[in-house]
């Protein structure tokens, strides 16, 4: 256990500091992980509304962050090209994403094709029923996107790999709202970049 919670860490930190320098997308991480907790609080008692919450607004600002406003030239602090970052990167790099995203966008049209989706729900009879299945259609796709890569990660790399990031993707929340809470603050005070200077480690944790 104590290598596990060793790689958890490395995952953890360099999932900062490559990923997350710009101030606005510190901020539209932890609007991400306040909805994802609330998510998690709403699967016990809606989850198809914990999946809406989570896609439409969790998921949405937290990939914006990434595509929009996260630097994408030469990474001078941890001397890395975006390039390089893209390739090594554990979990969904931006070419994955948007795969996943394109998927999750245009997975309703497949309920306004066929309202019962092949027969496995009743068909809706209104907007209320219709965001309930869609709910619970992004509910199953945000749990196979988790085991899809977990399980890629076993022959990728190993089974440690895999289930560290699991398990890294599914504490992320409480993680980004310790790291980000003063996000917003710094961005206010027109500091569009962290400075950076506690992103490397001596050694270098990669």
């Amino acid at each position: 256990m104590r290598k596990f919670f060793e790689e958890l860490k490395v995952q953890r930190w360099d999932d900062h500091r490559y990923y997350h320098h710009s101030r606005i997308n510190q901020s539209l991480h932890l609007l991400s992980a306040t909805c994802f907790v609330i998510s998690y609080g709403l699967l016990f008692k809606d989850p198809a509304l914990a999946a809406l919450l989570a896609w439409l607004v969790s998921m949405t600002s937290r990939q914006a962050g990434h595509f929009f406003f996260e630097p994408k030239g030469y990474d001078h602090v941890n001397q890395a090209s975006h390039e390089y970052k893209e390739d090594i990167k554990v979990g969904y790099n931006l070419r994955r994403k948007v795969v996943l995203m394109a998927v999750w966008a245009l997975s309703p049209l497949v309920l306004v094709v066929n309202p019962t989706l092949f027969g496995i729900f009743p068909a809706h009879t209104d907007f209320s029923g219709f965001a309930h299945h869609v709910g619970q259609m992004w509910l199953t796709l945000g749990v196979a996107g988790l085991l899809f890569r977990t399980i890629h990660l076993f022959f990728l790399r190993d089974v440690q790999t895999g289930l560290v990031w699991a398990t890294k993707i599914i504490t992320d929340p409480f993680s980004d709202i310790k790291l980000y809470h003063a996000a917003p603050l710094a961005l206010l005070r027109g500091e569009l970049i962290d400075p950076r200077e506690h992103m490397v480690t001596p050694g270098g944790a990669h």
